[in-house]
């Protein structure tokens, strides 16, 4: 008798997670992972296990193919996010109904799209997989794999009918929403080039009429994306309330959500809502950034002094981690540099020094991937400030008023920047304070 094959899907050899957290491996054996664990927990489900360097020769494209679409069950090792993984899953879900299993360590941060499918997860404190983790990683995963095996493919799902027969009905409703997408986007840019004083209005008005079509995570996006940089928080909290619970529930609506309850008012529920997150979809820069911003508004708000510090010592803890998770995203380490002078403990000033050097370097990388980013000016420009540049600030001022802002992120950074001149000398104060003017007329 045959038995039923399981191909498996993973890196091979040793490779690094780039993990930033110090309890977590810099480095998994995979092949390690494979032979006691993985290996072993196919075998105990009845199936024969193959892995792709087991076959004879290199595996070409064809011969992957096949063994993806005709495999009896296909798993997927998903901790790393390696591009070969995530091309062979698309394979698989698009050429079988049934029989894709996603794994990874309960560690893991999956791309975005992967990170709205179910996986499997298990414990793996050490890359350098043992006897004891092995048995760990077989006892989370054998009875999870042998439920997941019936789960629906979600191609197939997205799609009655698939592949031979599809549903007409869902061809046309698919072309009236692309359509109904291009019309949105067209206006949007519209709205974007629309005077200053005219684009709030404008964006309240645009999520008003396209408000049937915020039932697509892209346009709901686009929508407070919109709202935000017209500092319509009121307006976002309405506009959240009224979505969908599946977008709702998509981890970066919750972000600016929490972020619109911080601006109207209500930080105390806005930290709540962040805390929950993390808890359920795991840390992020942004989130823990998002975390460090609510706690510096308490602290400016703070009127007790055991409260301002707790406040301002919780706001550089978040903002610490959260430069830890991602040394690329410049927005908590561009945080740092004022709040450790406000604080001016030993070694702050030093701190300050490397922090504002991390946020310097990540946003030059930004800017030169994505020169448009809204926040890449803004970030140089408070750069300039904690350096006393005030030659380099004119200059950044100069682009910020040619090309314009958001008013929530040009009202942000200003605040931040007014603070942070009290910090400083007064002979390196006064030539910025000009900046300062000449770009508040930009929110009059």
């Amino acid at each position: 008798m045959i038995k039923s094959v399981c191909f498996m899907v993973m890196p091979f050899g040793k490779k690094k997670t780039q993990a930033s957290d110090p309890g977590l491996p810099g480095e998994i054996d995979f092949d390690r992972l494979w032979d006691l664990a993985l290996r072993p927990t196919i075998e105990a489900l009845g199936y024969e296990p193959i892995r792709a360097d087991e076959e004879v020769g290199a595996l070409i494209v064809p011969e992957m193919i096949e063994r993806l679409a005709y495999a009896d069950l296909v798993i997927a090792e998903m901790t790393l996010p390696n591009a070969n993984v995530y091309y062979e899953v698309g394979i698989r879900h698009a050429a079988q109904h049934r029989g894709c299993v996603l794994v990874a360590a309960n560690w893991s941060k999956p791309a975005f799209d992967v990170d709205q499918m179910r996986r499997l997860t298990y414990p793996l404190p050490q890359g350098a997989v043992d006897e004891a983790a092995a048995a760990a990683v077989r006892a989370a995963l054998t009875e999870g794999i042998r439920v997941m095996t019936d789960g629906a493919s979600p191609v197939f799902q997205a799609l009655p009918g698939y592949p031979a027969e599809p549903d007409l009905k869902q061809v046309k409703t698919f072309k009236d929403k692309a359509k109904q997408l291009s019309d949105f986007q067209a206006a949007m840019r519209t709205v974007r080039r629309a005077p200053k004083a005219q684009r709030a209005g404008q964006a309240v008005g645009l999520v008003a009429q396209y408000k049937g079509a915020a039932a697509l995570p892209s346009v709901a996006l686009d929508m407070l994306n919109l709202l935000q940089d017209g500092a319509q928080w009121q307006e976002i909290l309405g506009f959240v309330g009224t979505l969908e619970p599946r977008v709702q529930d998509l981890p970066v609506v919750r972000e600016r959500y929490a972020l619109a309850l911080a601006k109207a008012g209500q930080p105390q529920k806005a930290i709540e809502v962040l805390e929950v997150l993390l808890e359920e979809c795991g840390e992020s820069s942004e989130r823990r950034g998002l975390l460090g911003g609510r706690y510096k508004e308490l602290y400016k708000e703070a009127a007790d002094p055991a409260d301002k510090a707790r406040y301002l010592d919780a706001a550089i803890e978040h903002y610490e981690r959260g430069m830890a998770l991602d040394l690329n995203d410049y927005y908590p380490s561009s945080n740092l540099p004022r709040l450790y002078r406000l604080r001016g403990e030993e070694g702050d000033e030093e701190r300050a020094r490397r922090a504002a050097l991390v946020a310097l370097m990540a946003c030059e990388r930004a800017r030169g991937r994505n020169p448009s980013e809204r926040w890449i000016r803004l970030t140089l420009l408070g750069a300039a400030f904690d350096a006393g540049d005030a030659a380099r600030a004119r200059g950044l001022a100069k682009e910020i008023l040619k090309e314009g802002a958001g008013t929530f992120q040009l009202g942000t950074t200003l605040d931040d920047l007014e603070q942070g001149l009290s910090l400083r000398p007064e002979a390196e104060a006064a030539p910025l304070r000009g900046v300062i003017a000449e770009l508040r007329k930009l929110l009059d």
